[in-house]
Parts: C-alpha cells; structure tokens; sequence
C-alpha cells in the first residue's frame, strides 16, 4: 500500500514542483511594478501577497523602513572658519512616489541625502560665525531640519529624525579657544 502512494508521489512530484514554482513566481509583496510592455506602473502595490503576470511583469520590491545614515561635511561659515559637521538622518521613502525614486536608482539615498545635506550645510553654516555654530547650535540645528526636510520632501522621502552628531572646527580656531 505504502508503496503505491510513494510511486503516484514519484510520478506527479515534477509536476508538483514545477506548478508550485510557477506559483511562487506570480507571488509578492510591497511592490513597484515594472511591466515589460510599459514599463514601471504608477500604482504602488501596499502591504499583502499579490499576484503578478511571470516573465512579463516583475517586482522592484523597496525597503520602506526608517535606516539611519550619516553624512559628514566640510564647510566654511560666514568669518571663514573651517567646520566639520556630521549629520545623522532617519529617513523613509513616500510610498505614492515610489515609482519616481525608482526611476532616481537603486541607491537613491546615497545620491539624493549627500548632494542635498551638503547643499543644505553649507548654506546654513555659511550664514554663521564659527561662535555662532557652537553658541547657537539649537538654532542651527533646527534650520537645517527645515531646510532639508523641505528639500528631502521633493524627491519623495520623509526625514523622521534630522541631528548634529559631530561637530568640530579647523585647527587654527580649535587652538584659538
């Protein structure tokens, strides 16, 4: 008896495996959807097990988590001092702008957080004295979370934290103090 059971298993096994590949194939999770037809689709696909059209549609699946980056940057402020600033950041991807960050690159928090903290840094510091930045470090803290928020927001990303970690100054001042 056990026998038969085992020889029908080995009889309809491929075929078993290979419909369940096929299957697991059309299956996914939170998506941006690229079409081989028409490329990537303006609807984002939300949380849940979706079914997909295998070898013509395939999902570019995005990590919507909050990961933690830190962006150091050179800069001057306005008396002319050397200032080396690290800024931390937590930042998330809009979910509706997912298909427009796609088309930025997969590494679109390293081209989009550096070229935009740098911009943001030098214009707030630039606007300092160096006493200014240690005095008032609130005050610039606060500005370059604006700034780089408002900036952040247009290439579809949400800064949930935004800080000053390290912040020191060219070697002729340090001395100066």
């Amino acid at each position: 008896m056990a026998a038969k059971v085992f020889e029908s298993i080995g009889k309809f096994g491929p075929a078993f495996a290979v419909a369940g590949g096929v299957v697991n194939s059309a299956l996914y999770n939170v998506a941006v959807i690229f079409d081989r037809f028409r490329g990537v689709q303006d609807i984002v696909v939300g949380e849940g097990t979706h079914f997909l059209i295998p070898w013509v549609q395939k999902p570019i699946i995005f990590d919507c988590h909050s990961p933690p980056r830190n962006v150091p940057v050179i800069t001057g402020s306005k008396d002319l001092q050397n200032v080396n600033i690290t800024l931390h950041i937590i930042f998330r991807p809009i979910v509706s702008q997912l298909p427009r960050i796609f088309s930025i690159g997969d590494d679109y928090d390293e081209r989009v957080l550096t070229s935009t903290t740098t911009k943001v840094l030098k214009s707030v510091v630039a606007s300092f004295d160096a006493g200014e930045v240690i005095t008032q470090r609130e005050l610039v803290s606060r500005q370059v979370n604006n700034d780089l928020t408002e900036r952040a927001a247009t290439f579809g990303l949400i800064l949930d934290d935004v800080s000053l970690t390290h912040l020191t100054f060219g070697k002729e001042f340090t001395e100066a103090l």
